[in-house]
């Protein structure tokens, strides 16, 4: 259940600008935002510096559909944008994708077809991009784009070697590379087929640990480390796919809570010799490994070992030539220990950088090359959300945080010799940060309540270079005629009964009247590793709910992100109870103003989400009077391992938590009108969740509603389903709330 919010692919999805008053204005429709490509934001995706620093690429939807993407350039001396690849021109019509390929897009959360990934080669004279199963090569020079390889079979996870001598990619679950000087490809893995998986990341890795790999180069492209992935101990599930006009009966091994996960070995290939040596992960084989990287030493790699319980997190580093292993780091922890990506080697193989949550908050530590701590970079009472950047030659590390506020994100640096932290982007709300590979510059993409998603490119001190996007709301704007009845948010915070500060923010609906009641919309989340309260532009259905009426309410219960491991902890093996505990906080509080309604208080969300909302309307029937579920977990052992067990523990040993974070032993307290919908073939949150719920509704004669879209995943992607789905909900709570519009 990866959670990713903001994400700089800056697809951009289906937010709407500005906030400047014009003389005529309209209500926002669902099908008008969904008709019109210019409402749904900047179609910049992929924002990439080339390594020179003298071009940002991007992908870019076709002026009447934004879903087939062509790959673009901005050249930064001349000031010129244009289209470097037209992916028509290459390939048109249907893509066929594989079934892997599919899986591997649901994951990594890429819609659209043509061009939607790409990759810069070291030197930046190339790039490289599969499409329709195929890979490309688009020389800058000549201006051309070569297709590498042309197979019935289909290639994934395509990359550049470090120096772009080569480029390889999996093939019928084997390693391949291919040289681009000879123009030949070589077999480097032979095993897989069937249940074993060479050089690829297992399911788990890919949905819940942010690896989308199973293969690392080294820097100096010698050497190749590599995974093999046996599948047989996990069980095989038979799950149906239903789609408009056919029903597929999909095999697929999901690891479920409790049950078997794969069998994983690392090991590293020569390329020159073919040597293999397989790497010793101990005799325990029920572990994860979540990460695995090469120092500045094309000798040594390292990985990260993680317990099944995920309460133990070890560094290793092990030497190609003494076969000799160690451990750097060590870290424990009474609940969980979340991942990160924020490893950095250091070119005087001497120090790293690692990030911790050691002490209660997320922060930034230099390490020796033995593993012992030199120093710690940041600290305080605030998040480090990502390292954006190393550059070594100034000793400097460019990073995004909480620090001012947790509810807004801006970049900072600090040198890694110590010192004060420097702030670096100034504008209230949250910047996004793509940073250039010579440390000189990054892509700045930054919204706040008042101000759209805009697109620059500045330098490291934060200095203007260029607009990529302004994204400026001026009377040709197409939002312009919408936006007299735009309404800002209001944010703010209260203290549960535990003492403890919780966020929220707040529509007002469309004309409002404090003498008037209104019904209120909880939109909420609820879910860890999430964040929904940011001063950020949002979401044009919140807006839209409340220019229809509503008072749109989110809450940042405990669990969710960016406040600290503290905030987090208390869902440990207790899954849908302080959340709710603080959502029923949060209508509470709202009760106290004379506007709200309190006998028409709806809740939605999606995902966990739709979980939360299940929990709602069965624990507080009282608060919540009618619910939309979207895709919801309803039975935590019918999830995957990595995800649940992290925060739920193990179903043989924490039977009796599994049993009270269900949503069934409370299902038949429902109340009120409850609408679920799920997608028909979502294979991350099996239909099974609500299928399992909706029989036991029924067995007990309890009335709800339902709504299940064929064909679509965990995430119900469309234009069309987006349109019906997002009616259906207005429409839901309209009926049962009175609402004529």
């Amino acid at each position: 259940m990866k959670y990713k919010l903001g994400n700089l692919l800056i697809g951009m999805g289906l937010l709407i600008f500005g906030f400047t008053p014009f003389l005529s204005a309209k209500k926002l429709t669902v099908e008008r935002i969904y008709s019109s490509p210019s409402l749904t934001g900047p179609s910049m995706r992929g924002l990439q510096i080339s390594p020179d620093g003298s071009r940002v690429t991007f992908l870019k939807g076709k002026e009447t559909d934004y879903e087939r993407l062509d790959l673009w350039e901005y050249h930064i001396p001349s000031g010129q944008t244009r289209m470097l690849v037209n992916s028509d021109d290459l390939h048109s019509g249907n893509e066929n994708l594989s079934d892997e390929e599919k899986a591997r897009r649901e994951r990594m959360r890429l819609s659209g077809t043509g061009i939607v990934r790409y990759r810069w080669s070291k030197d930046g004279t190339a790039l490289l991009f599969p499409l329709a199963g195929d890979i490309y090569y688009y020389n800058l020079q000549s201006k051309k784009a070569e297709k590498l390889v042309s197979t019935p079979e289909f290639e994934t996870d395509i990359r550049f070697s470090p120096k772009g001598n080569y480029v390889s990619f999996i093939r019928d679950q084997n390693l391949y590379v291919y040289d681009l000087r000879t123009g030949t490809e070589k077999q480097i893995t032979k095993e897989g087929g069937g249940h074993i998986r060479m050089a690829m990341a297992e399911f788990v890795a890919q949905e819940e640990m942010d690896r989308m790999t199973g293969y690392w180069w080294s820097n100096d492209e010698s050497k190749i480390a590599f995974t093999k992935v046996d599948e047989s101990p996990v069980e095989e599930v038979t799950r149906t796919e239903i789609y408009a006009d056919e029903i597929k009966m999909i095999k697929q091994r999901y690891p479920f809570a409790g049950k078997n996960n794969v069998e994983i070995s690392l090991a590293i290939t020569e390329l020159k010799s073919g040597k293999v040596k397989w790497i010793d992960l101990g005799k325990n084989k029920d572990f994860y490994l979540p990460r695995v990287k090469w120092t500045e030493d094309n000798n040594r790699l390292t990985y990260q070992w993680q317990s099944r319980d995920q309460k133990t997190l070890k560094l290793n580093r092990y030497n190609w030539k003494s076969e000799e292993q160690i451990t750097l780091i060590n870290e424990k922890n009474k609940t969980w220990i979340n991942l990160n990506n924020d490893l950095y080697f250091l070119k005087n193989n001497q120090e790293f950088i690692w990030a911790s949550e050691k002490n209660g908050f997320n922060h930034l530590y230099l390490y020796d090359n033995r593993g012992r701590q030199i120093r710690q970079l940041t600290k305080g009472k605030w998040v480090v959300k990502n390292i954006e950047n190393l550059d070594q030659k100034n000793r400097v590390v460019y990073f995004t945080a909480t620090k001012d506020s947790p509810l807004e994100t801006h970049l900072y640096s600090v040198s890694l010799d110590g010192g004060k932290i420097n702030k670096i982007t100034q504008e209230e709300g949250v910047h996004g940060i793509v940073f250039s590979d010579d440390s000189q510059s990054y892509i700045d993409y930054f919204s706040s309540p008042k101000t759209p998603p805009q697109i620059s490119l500045k330098d490291n001190n934060g200095k203007l270079i260029a607009w990529l996007n302004e994204n400026k709301v001026d009377a040709n704007h197409p939002l312009a005629e919408y936006i007299n009845d735009f309404i800002q948010p209001e944010f703010g915070s209260f203290k549960n009964d535990k003492g403890i500060e919780l966020f929220y923010r707040l529509y007002k609906p469309s004309g409002f009247d404090e003498n008037k009641k209104y019904p209120v919309l909880v939109f909420l989340y609820g879910g860890p590793h999430a964040q929904m309260v940011t001063k950020s532009w949002q979401s044009y259905f919140l807006q839209f709910m409340a220019q229809n009426g509503y008072v749109v309410f989110t809450l940042d219960n405990r669990g969710s992100n960016y406040r600290g491991k503290a905030f987090e902890d208390p869902i440990y093996r207790a899954m849908g109870s302080v959340e709710i505990d603080d959502q029923v906080a949060g209508v509470k509080y709202l009760r106290q103003f004379s506007w709200v309604d309190s006998e028409k208080v709806g809740i939605h969300g999606h995902s966990y989400g739709g979980y939360m909302t299940l929990m709602a309307m069965f624990k507080a029937p009282d608060y919540f009077k009618a619910g939309v579920s979207g895709a919801p977990v309803t039975d935590w052992e019918l999830y995957d391992t990595h995800y649940t067990e992290r925060y739920m523990g193990h179903p043989d040993k924490d039977s009796e938590a599994y049993k009270n974070s269900s949503v069934f032993p409370y299902a038949t307290n429902l109340k009120g009108p409850l609408l679920i919908y799920h997608g028909m073939a979502d294979d991350n949150v099996l239909f099974k969740n609500s299928t399992k719920l909706y029989k036991l509704l029924q067995d007990n004669n309890i009335p709800f509603y339902v709504m299940d879209y064929p064909g679509k995943k965990h995430s119900i992607r469309g234009k069309k389903t987006g349109m019906h789905r997002i009616n259906l909900i207005k429409n839901f709570f309209d009926l049962q709330f009175g609402l004529n519009r």
